[in-house]
This record gives C-alpha cells, sequence and structure tokens, in this order.
C-alpha cells in the first residue's frame, strides 16, 4: 500500500439527503483522521479528501456499511484528482446546485428513540412534540425543492433559536445540520380551532384532545402528511359516532396501538410483522385479529388495520390519556384526498370533528399513512405513501423524462430520471375534483422538486381513464400500455429482468387489446411486448360498474355460464336473501346480453364464489366479499376443486363442485381453502404448460387479486415446488398503485430514448 496521499472525489447517489448522512461522513472522517469536506448537491452528495489508498479504502468499506438506517446509497463513485489544498480538519460546506441533476429525498421517518428520551430529559424540548434529529422527524412532506437545506422546507420561516443554531452548527451534536431542528422557543406550534398560534401552549391543547377522545368524540388532528380523525377505538359509541358523520358503513378503520405489547393483546403478530410494525417507516400492518376489541371498527372482518406511534405527539397522547387505542383514519370525506390546511380542514371536517387540533408548519407534500400485510414473510404494499414516497426504484434502463400517468383506482404516477423511477405517493381513485386536483398538483410539485422534463408519456390504454386524459393534454409523444401488461412489467422493473416471464395478471378491471375487460390474465411477456396465452373464461357480466358492487350479480353470472337457465338455486341458500323478481331480472339480461358485458375478471370470479357461500352479497367496501372469504380460510384442508385449463380456464366444475359441498354441508372455511388452492392450481398447470412449450421457467405474479395473501402464498408454494422462480411485487403495490411503475418501464423499451 502507498502510504502518500492523493486527493479524491467521491460521488454518492441515492437517498442521502434528509437522512443525516452529511454529519455522518463528518464523523466518519473525522474517525479515519482525514482532511476535507462534505456537500450537499442536487444530484447527490460530494466528498473531498486526501488520503493514503489504505485510508481511502477503510474509508469506502465503512461509508456503506455504516450509514444511517434510513439512508440508501445506490452508487459511490470515486476518482483520483490534482493535489488540491484543503483546510486541516474535515467541514460540512454550504450546499450548492450544478446541473439538472437530482437524488433522492428521504421518505418522512418515526421519531427516534433518543429524540422520545429528549423529549423527557431536554429543557430545551421538554415536552416539545415537533422534537427532531438527523436520524428522525418530517422530510417527505416538508421539502419544497433540492439541494435539501432547510430554506427550502416549510421550516425556513421559523428562525433557529441560539440554542438551536448551536446544536445544527456543532459536528459532536446529534442535530448538526438536521433541518427540521427547532424547540420550544422558536419553532411551530400547536392550537385549537378556538386558539391561534402562539395563544394556547402545548399543555392546554393536548389536555382539550385529550378530553375531547375521553368524552367520546372526534378530533381532527393535523400530522407530518396531513389530518387524522381520532377516536378511542375501544368505544363503541365513539366509532359508531365518527362512522355515522364520515358516512363511511363497513370499510374498516385503521387503529393505532400505544405500544407493541398491546397489540399482541388483540392480535397474532409474527416476527416479520412486528419488524415492519417497528420499523421506521411505521406503516399500517394488517395483522389477524385475536380477541375483539371493538367490532365497530372492522365489522368482524377478522382483522385489524394497525400501526404504531411516530410522532412526539402520539407518545404523549397514550401516555398522558391512558388509552390501549385510538382509530386513526384519514382526515376527509370518502374518495377525497387527506386534507393539509387548516382553514380547509375546518371547513371540510366541520360535521364530522368536535375538535381540531391545528400546527402552523405548513405541508408542502400531504401523505396517507402506508399500508401493508405480510404473505409469509414477504410484505406486500397495498398503499405506498408515508414512509415510502417518494423512495425511487433503481432501474437497469434509461427512463430520462418518462411521464407514466397511472391508472383511474389507487392512483400513483412515475417520473424517470437517469435510472431511476420515482414514484408519487398514493393520489387515489380519480373520480373527485379535489383528488384530480391533489394529482396535477402533485405532478406541477414533482416537476419542480425532481426538475423533471418530460419528452415522453405513458398511459393506460383506457380512453376515458382521467390519467390518460392528462396525458393527452400534455402535447408530447404518448404511448398507451396494455392495462396488465403494465401490472408484470411493474414486477419486471423491480427485480431489474426483461423477461420473457409467464405473467400472471389477475385483477378486477382493465380494457384489453381487444376491446373487451380482462383481469384474469395469462402472459408470455417482457418489456416491450407480450403476448395472451390464457385467460380465465369469459361471463357475461350483468350491470356494469354496479356488479363490482354486488357480488350476488357476479355469482348470477357464474351459475348462468355453469347451468344455463338451468340455474339449481335451492342448492345456494345465500341467494335466499336476494328477490326472486331480482334474480329473474338478472338471468334474462344475461340471457339477451343487455346491460351485460364480457369479462375475464378474476375480481369477479372471487366475488362470485363469496356470495355463493354468502360471506359478502353486498359490498360495503371496495373488495369486501373476497377479503371476508379470505380472512375465512382453513389451511389445515389440502383439497382443490376440478376446473379446465387451457387457452382458457374455466371454473364452471369448480362451482358445480363448490355446490355439492354446500348440499354435504362443508363448512365455508374449508371451501374457502378448496378454492384458492383451486386458483393457485390452475395458474400452476397453464405454467406447466407454457414451460412444455417454450421452455421459459419465471413467473410473475401481479394485479389487484395478489394482495391476497393466501392465494399468493399457496401459488409460491406450488409453483416452487416445481421449480419455477417466482416474482411479486415487493416496493410497489401488485394493485394498481404499481401500475404507473410497469407503464414507465414498457414505454422505455419501447421508445428509443
Amino acid at each position: 500500500m502507498k502510504t502518500v496521499q492523493s486527493s479524491y472525489c467521491i460521488h454518492v447517489r441515492g437517498t442521502v439527503q434528509g437522512v443525516g448522512f452529511r454529519p455522518y461522513v463528518l464523523r466518519l472522517a473525522r474517525k479515519h483522521l482525514l482532511d476535507g469536506t462534505v456537500e450537499n448537491r442536487n444530484d447527490g452528495v460530494w466528498i473531498r479528501i486526501q488520503s493514503t489508498d489504505e485510508q481511502l479504502q477503510y474509508f469506502l468499506r465503512d461509508l456503506e456499511r455504516e450509514a444511517p438506517p434510513a439512508a440508501r446509497i445506490d452508487s459511490i463513485e470515486t476518482t483520483r484528482e490534482q493535489a488540491l489544498p484543503l483546510v486541516p480538519g474535515f467541514r460540512i460546506i454550504g450546499s450548492s446546485d450544478h446541473s439538472d441533476e437530482i437524488t433522492g429525498i428521504s421518505p418522512d421517518i418515526a421519531v427516534c428513540v433518543d429524540c422520545l428520551s429528549d423529549f423527557e430529559n431536554q429543557p430545551l424540548r421538554y415536552h416539545y412534540p415537533f422534537i427532531n434529529c438527523t436520524n428522525c422527524g418530517p422530510r417527505f412532506s416538508l421539502v419544497k425543492e433540492l439541494p435539501y437545506d432547510r430554506q427550502r422546507t416549510s421550516m425556513a420561516e421559523f428562525a433557529m433559536c441560539p440554542d438551536c443554531d448551536r446544536e445544527y452548527t456543532d459536528p459532536s451534536d446529534r442535530r448538526f445540520h438536521a433541518q427540521p431542528v427547532a424547540c420550544n422557543h422558536c419553532g411551530p406550534v400547536h392550537y385549537t380551532q378556538s386558539g391561534s398560534p402562539g395563544s394556547e401552549n402545548w399543555a392546554l391543547v393536548l389536555s382539550k384532545l385529550i378530553s375531547c377522545l375521553k368524552a367520546g368524540q372526534t378530533a381532527a388532528v393535523r400530522g407530518i402528511g396531513g389530518y387524522h380523525l381520532m377516536c378511542d377505538a375501544t368505544s363503541g359509541t365513539a366509532v359508531d359516532l365518527l362512522r355515522k358523520r364520515k358516512h363511511r358503513d363497513g370499510k374498516p378503520f385503521a387503529v393505532m396501538f400505544a405500544d407493541i405489547e398491546t397489540v399482541r393483546q388483540f392480535c397474532e403478530c409474527s416476527a416479520a410483522e412486528e419488524t415492519q410494525l417497528l420499523s421506521w417507516r411505521r406503516p399500517i400492518v394488517l395483522l389477524k385479529e385475536i380477541r375483539i376489541m371493538n367490532p365497530l371498527i372492522n365489522s368482524r372482518l377478522g382483522s385489524l388495520g394497525v400501526f404504531l406511534p411516530y410522532t412526539p405527539l402520539h407518545y404523549q397522547l397514550f401516555r398522558e390519556g391512558d388509552f390501549k387505542a385510538l382509530v386513526c383514519t384519514s382526515g376527509n370525506h370518502s374518495d377525497d384526498p387527506i386534507e393539509i390546511d387548516p382553514l380547509q380542514a375546518e371547513k371540510t371536517l366541520a360535521g364530522i370533528a368536535d375538535l381540531f387540533v391545528h400546527h402552523n408548519r405548513a405541508i408542502v407534500n400531504r401523505t396517507d399513512d402506508s399500508l401493508i400485510r405480510l404473505s409469509g414473510s414477504n410484505p406486500i404494499i397495498l398503499r405506498r405513501s408515508r414512509g415510502y414516497a417518494p423512495s425511487p426504484v433503481s432501474l437497469v434502463f434509461p427512463a430520462e423524462g418518462i411521464f407514466a400517468s397511472g391508472a383511474e383506482q389507487k392512483n400513483t404516477f412515475c417520473i424517470g430520471r437517469e435510472q431511476e423511477a420515482i414514484l408519487s405517493q398514493h393520489i387515489g381513485d380519480l373520480v373527485q375534483v379535489e383528488t384530480i386536483r391533489f394529482y396535477e398538483e402533485a405532478i406541477d410539485r414533482y416537476r419542480k422538486m425532481f426538475r423533471f422534463n418530460p419528452v415522453l408519456a405513458a398511459a393506460d390504454l383506457h380512453p376515458d381513464y382521467l390519467s390518460t386524459r392528462f396525458v393527452e393534454s400534455l402535447g408530447i409523444p404518448a404511448v398507451r400500455i396494455q392495462h396488465h401488461h403494465a401490472h408484470v412489467a411493474s414486477c419486471l422493473a423491480e427485480h431489474r429482468i426483461d423477461g420473457p416471464v409467464i405473467g400472471i395478471a389477475f385483477d378486477g378491471t382493465g380494457l384489453g387489446t381487444d376491446g373487451s375487460i380482462w383481469g384474469g390474465e395469462i402472459l408470455i411477456a417482457g418489456m416491450r411486448e407480450f403476448t395472451r396465452y390464457s385467460h380465465i373464461e369469459t361471463i357475461s357480466l350483468p350491470g356494469g360498474d354496479t356488479a363490482a358492487r354486488e357480488p350476488w350479480k357476479s355469482a348470477m353470472a357464474y351459475l348462468y355460464a355453469c347451468y344455463g337457465d338451468s340455474v339449481p338455486f335451492d342448492s345456494f341458500p345465500a341467494l335466499n336473501g336476494i328477490p326472486d323478481q331480482d334474480k329473474k331480472q338478472i338471468v334474462n339480461m344475461i340471457h339477451s346480453g343487455a346491460g351485460c358485458f364480457m369479462t375475464s375478471s378474476a375480481g369477479r370470479l372471487f366475488d362470485a364464489v363469496a356470495a355463493l357461500t354468502g360471506c359478502c352479497l353486498i359490498n360495503t367496501f371496495e373488495a369486501e366479499a373476497p377479503i371476508r372469504f379470505e380472512i375465512l380460510v382453513d389451511c389445515r384442508d389440502t383439497k382443490y376443486y376440478r376446473f379446465l385449463a387451457g387457452s382458457t380456464i374455466s371454473f364452471s366444475p369448480t362451482i358445480d363442485a363448490i355446490r355439492m359441498d354446500l348440499e354435504a354441508n362443508v363448512s365455508v372455511p374449508v371451501i374457502s381453502s378448496r378454492f384458492h388452492r383451486t386458483v393457485a392450481r390452475a395458474i400452476l398447470e397453464v405454467s406447466l404448460k407454457i414451460r412444455r412449450e417454450t421452455g421459459l421457467d419465471r413467473v410473475v405474479l401481479s394485479g389487484g387479486t395478489f394482495q391476497n395473501a393466501v392465494l399468493t402464498a399457496m401459488t409460491n408454494k406450488l409453483l416452487e415446488a416445481e421449480r419455477f422462480t417466482v416474482f411479486t411485487n415487493r416496493l410497489v403495490p401488485p394493485n394498481d398503485g404499481g401500475i404507473s411503475l410497469g407503464q414507465l418501464a414498457i414505454a422505455a423499451h419501447q421508445i428509443k430514448l
């Protein structure tokens, strides 16, 4: 090894701003006795050092190995420079803006244990609800533009007091260069609707909040990414009142528990689920309910959406109020985006909340709570927002300048910068004016924040999707992407493979290339193109969009496909709740084709079987029927039903076998298990057929149906037992929230950039 010192420039790319990376580099450099500088630029973190080759080797090793937990290093480029005169020691220098390249922005990070300790013990921040440091606190929700510095965030209006400034400039302090740093003397404050910023101290606001919740009322509380509607989860009166006021008949509420020990009192929680709950992302995690706390929370669904405190306010509220659990649901009306502005929140939520708890730090980027569940030890992201957005997906192909508009439901959009795909936070269903406005505002924000100049757009094949119409208004070249091809491509992009693969794309609805409604597709697909190899047999579905809300109509469609005009209604007692006149009308519609459309939807198949077994005839929230059907599965039963698999997959034999099981009084949990195994077996059989014909042995599972953890686990197990390599979505949702990534990936391969 050489002992002579040389000058080196180190360029670190990834999510390395807003995560305490520069202070970390400073401490690491001083540990290795290096002279030099570190700075934020819009394209990453730049380090200049003077070192021997040996010092450089150890420094680079530790740089990646000991990085802050929320940091994500994508690349480290090191170049030797001409010897540069450096001031002795190592220091952080001011941020600079050198090009249109950008670096990652950290998602918002749950409060850390050190700050919670300071919250109780540090006089400067005693019970200060906005306490944070370089390792925790708000990030994406307050960032306006890059490079990430205080003056480019919503903290710019809060001048640091001498004490905070001293910590901010002290390299040995945990708040060194923590951009949102503040304290009781200089930072944001809470206030209620009867006050104004600075008119009420935090103790008074907290007391009002606790009294409100103890009285069985609802509070609207402004948090990191928007307002929560909160009430005491153990109070039937409080939860019932919130349901009535929000007009939310059956959809489950998310519940924030005081701690992991309390979670275990009510829910089954594996080690993998606990890891997710306690992670710095703090998502809502779907857990199996083992003890009913309040049936009004989840309509006896059998599962709970659970999360843990992630702000100082949450921790103090639980401790001072002695609550076990609080309903914490998005502060909005159904289908609207979460509220972020105090005046607008008071106007919109006036009929729901009894108390408003505001704060005066602007929310730049609204973010809902993220939602995940686990299939075995593998996470399935159902809603990707706080804690995840805007972390990019690294690609193995260039995507610069591509804008992907996403789908109509569960919308996210996606932009391409160099070899990264940056997904937006969860936008929602593009049906309400407010959501469309949020969509357009978020796109404009991303364009400015990430210095994005779109040159090519990608949209869904469906001409009536508002996301497709938005692309048409951009005035740039555009490509239209088939919905299920995009599902498969989203998974290919995540796993950095091109294909071809066997692509299983199961969901509710997507326009096919033949103009019909697809939804149960088995494709041979790569990034550029796909072939529809097989699909669930099409049925004539009556009632248009109403069929998704009324599963009994899907049941009628499958019964007609199986039995024609001779449906044995007596064998399906669950349908007795539907008036005979209504059933007759639906049969006539299917027979004539009037008011019907042909579909291969996997979602409607699950709806049908859930209705036939009495799980759910009419949905009170999206996908209620298959969710209730899944939660009943008795995995001890290992049988499956008959089906026919070829160019199409017919489940008519399955429907008839279910009829016989119902007549034999086989329990619904056993029927549910057999049906799930049947669908998994059908996927396996067609995959084996494709492998015999093509040699393909890689299978992608994507689409909203694979939010079903039981189906996903069963299908994985069967395929892997036959030596298939199986890929599922891990970084983006398998539902339509991941569509935009697939659209971007396909566009990048179809059009030479």
